[in-house]
């Protein structure tokens, strides 16, 4: 089972955030000069593009070659697609290469536009469609299979993830219900823990990191670093970066995970920490929103690899926009604020992406831009949602 992915599909956009299982909208007006989008053509014959390889295979690399080939020998035969896209998804969450996304889907082609696909694939398709955001299409899949397999504990879980990451809390609430009857009592107990503390109920965060610390003393190992995450996350919110610290650094040293990097850094850049970010994040640079990252700790540095890295994040999201992708708008309105100092920029693309999601990182870069803007009102509908659920997060406090 695939069952720690949902979690951080929602939290890692594959190639710019923050996916996590999955791939990755127009040209920045004034964002990005149109040279950007350009490609590059050789001018000579003897000019290298780029190296593709300079080590041997590795065993692992073989194996997926050979699965690979093996399902493009029997394209209609369902099993074997749906284990090569479960394996380029795990990859994509690993590395955060949206071409992995691009081969999950790839493999899952004879029945992606069918109505009612085989349950696997349905789950499969929700997955993709839920890390390029298209969260309607994905609820869509997640309602219909778990309405005939209500025993698919992946499905319920994922569903809990995509209602939570677009603010539908309730129905959140009621897939997180689902888990237990479906066979998943652990992950039904921590959903529903990291749900209560976000709602703001009184004591809610408190009792939540509670619940959490005793679950992972009985939960099954491999379920440490998803239970860890969501304690570290928690531990944030509630403004103890020390013991998020230690969260984060408890999953990284079990699991080489990109979005904890990410989450990790960030915490990172709140407390002044920029060179740990560049020792964290150095080498990561093919992953879109480490690079994100690592530029803003470049910024703070000083170091001369921040120009490099700029224009390196021009072009990504340059190439996002002629592909017609719009996943990445959170973590470029951050670019375009931070980086890039357009804040009235920055705040256009906050307010669209607070359309689509609403995790405490949207309401940050909406309630960031809007003030930079110097337009607070801008804000006003994260401050409404905020009231709305109780939400509590010590970091947007100085907004608020």
């Amino acid at each position: 089972m695939q069952w720690v992915e949902a979690r951080r599909a929602s939290g890692l956009r594959v190639g710019l955030r923050g996916g996590v299982l999955a791939g990755l909208a127009v040209l920045l007006s004034g964002g990005m000069p149109a040279l950007a989008a350009q490609p590059r053509v050789p001018q000579l014959d003897s000019e290298v593009v780029e190296v593709l390889r300079e080590r041997p295979l590795s065993a692992q690399e073989k194996a997926w070659r050979a699965l690979r080939a093996q399902a493009r020998a029997r394209p209609t035969d369902v099993a074997l697609a749906t284990q090569v896209a479960w394996q380029a998804l795990r990859w994509a969450r690993q590395d955060g290469d949206p071409r992995w996304l691009g081969q999950a889907q790839a493999a899952l082609t004879p029945w992606w536009s069918q109505p009612a696909p085989p349950d696997e694939v349905r789950l499969l398709r929700a997955t993709i469609l839920q890390s390029t955001h298209d969260f309607d299409a994905a609820l869509r899949d997640l309602r219909a299979l778990v309405r005939a397999r209500p025993d698919q504990p992946q499905a319920w879980l994922t569903l809990a993830s995509v209602l939570q990451v677009t603010g539908q809390y309730d129905e959140a609430q009621s897939a997180c219900n689902a888990l237990k009857p479906a066979g998943a009592p652990w992950h039904a107990q921590a959903c529903a823990l990291e749900l209560h503390s976000q709602r703001g109920e009184a004591g809610a965060a408190d009792a939540a990191q509670r619940g959490l610390a005793e679950l992972v003393t009985r939960a099954p190992r491999e379920l440490s670093g998803y239970l860890n995450l969501i304690r570290a996350e928690l531990a944030q919110r509630q403004g103890q970066p020390d013991k998020a610290a230690a969260l984060y650094q408890a999953v990284l040293a079990a699991e080489d995970d990109a979005y904890t990097q990410g989450a990790y850094a960030d915490l990172l850049l709140d407390q002044g920490r920029a060179a740990e970010v560049v020792s964290l994040l150095k080498g990561h640079e093919r992953n879109d929103a480490l690079l994100l990252r690592l530029a803003q700790a470049y910024a703070v540095t000083g170091d001369a690899a921040l120009d490099r890295s700029v224009q390196a994040l021009r072009a990504r999201f340059a190439a996002a926009h002629e592909r017609g992708d719009s996943v990445h708008r959170r973590e470029e309105a951050r670019f375009t604020l931070h980086l890039l100092k357009r804040p009235q920029e920055a705040l256009r693309l906050a307010q669209l992406n607070w359309q689509v999601q609403k995790e405490p990182a949207d309401a940050r870069i909406l309630l960031e831009a809007a003030q930079a803007a110097g337009e607070p009102q801008a804000a006003d509908a994260v401050r409404a949602f905020m009231r709305r659920w109780g939400w509590s997060d010590k970091r947007l406090e100085a907004w608020l």
